[in-house]
């Protein structure tokens, strides 16, 4: 046991399969466990390199292994699966997370701490709520537009749906579902602005998350994902490596010497990249009122490519831009335009 040096551990709810084995890739270790056996096997063994998938749960267990005194690392589950032998069990699983921690060029995954987890948690609860305030208001739309009444688009409309029913003659049955739908939207309404208002609270409170609000077109939902996922910047050799994991650059399909580029590879946070993208389409609304080397830029994109085309490299910028405020401990600073002649 002592000449252990890597330690892969196979996740799971209950139990956890442990493979263990020395710097020449000897098997030393091969053990299945409880939850709470294993955090009691690693409190007394002495300090290695741990590795586990980036899943549900892992976080945790890495910060509690920190704690131990052992080097605990993350490793995307997209990249144990290539070295993962003939049959799959979770102590073949065990021993590819170690197979793959071995590679010298293998990307790892940043452990979050609680305030990042809780920021991450926040922001799927809301997304959760939006997508359900949404199907609410397609009811109603739907339904109402199945006798004959179409409503504007936009919660304005829904908001004002009593006035509505009140100058209709519908159905007394259909008038109580539509009410109840209308008191659901109305309570999800209010739930995501509370969120809201608590992300924007937390995001001005943190110190990388007002340094992130800096940046034009980021606001204090955009700005919460990127301090929770980026971090401080460090797992990532460079911004263009924070933009790749986000999905924003080119898809790549070379061979034989030729350069074929695509279109962006839509890798990673898709959540993320979503909201990066709205916030470069949000810029490009104002881009009037905007100024520096940054609205220059975005200028000329604008007089030789697509609408569409210059929001997704606007949003490639904003992500190597936040890499970059995360990684120096810098703010953004508008920066003129040179004179031209």
């Amino acid at each position: 046991m002592e000449n252990v040096t890597l330690i892969g551990i196979d996740l799971g709810k209950h139990s956890f399969h442990v493979h263990g084995q020395d710097r020449q890739g000897k098997t030393l270790l091969r053990k299945k466990f409880s939850r709470p056996q294993l955090i009691a096997f690693l409190a007394t063994f002495h300090p290695c390199t741990i590795i586990m998938e980036a899943c549900a749960g892992a976080h945790f267990i890495a910060r509690q292994l920190a704690g131990f005194g052992h080097e605990a690392k993350l490793i995307s589950p997209q990249f144990v699966r290539p070295f993962v032998k003939s049959n799959k069990s979770d102590f073949i699983d065990a021993e590819a997370i170690c197979e793959a921690a071995s590679r010298p060029a293998m990307r790892f995954v940043t452990p979050k701490n609680e305030a990042q987890q809780t920021l991450s948690a926040l922001h799927r609860v809301r997304e959760s709520l939006v997508r359900e305030r949404v199907r609410a208001s397609n009811q109603i739309h739907g339904f109402l537009l199945e006798f004959g009444i179409s409503l504007p688009v936009g919660h304005a409309a829904i908001n004002k749906l009593p006035s509505v029913l009140a100058e209709q003659r519908l159905p007394a049955r259909l008038m109580l579902l539509l009410e109840r739908l209308h008191a659901h939207f109305k309570y999800l309404d209010k739930q995501i602005a509370d969120i809201e208002k608590d992300l924007t609270r937390q995001v001005t409170e943190d110190d990388l998350g007002r340094r992130l609000m800096t940046v034009p077109g980021i606001g204090p939902i955009t700005a919460s994902v990127l301090a929770a996922e980026v971090g401080d910047g460090k797992h990532y050799r460079c911004g263009r490596d924070f933009a790749a994991a986000v999905g924003l650059v080119p898809r790549q399909y070379s061979t034989g010497g030729k350069n074929k580029l695509l279109g962006i590879s839509k890798r990673g946070d898709k959540n993320l990249r979503r909201l990066l993208v709205q916030c470069a389409r949000a810029y490009m609304q104002r881009l009037e009122r905007q100024r520096g080397r940054l609205a220059q830029w975005v200028h000329a994109m604008l007089t030789r490519r697509h609408s569409n085309v210059v929001a997704c490299a606007l949003a490639n910028k904003l992500a190597r831009t936040a890499w970059a405020i995360a990684a120096h401990h810098t703010e953004f600073e508008i920066k003129e335009a040179p004179m031209t002649t």
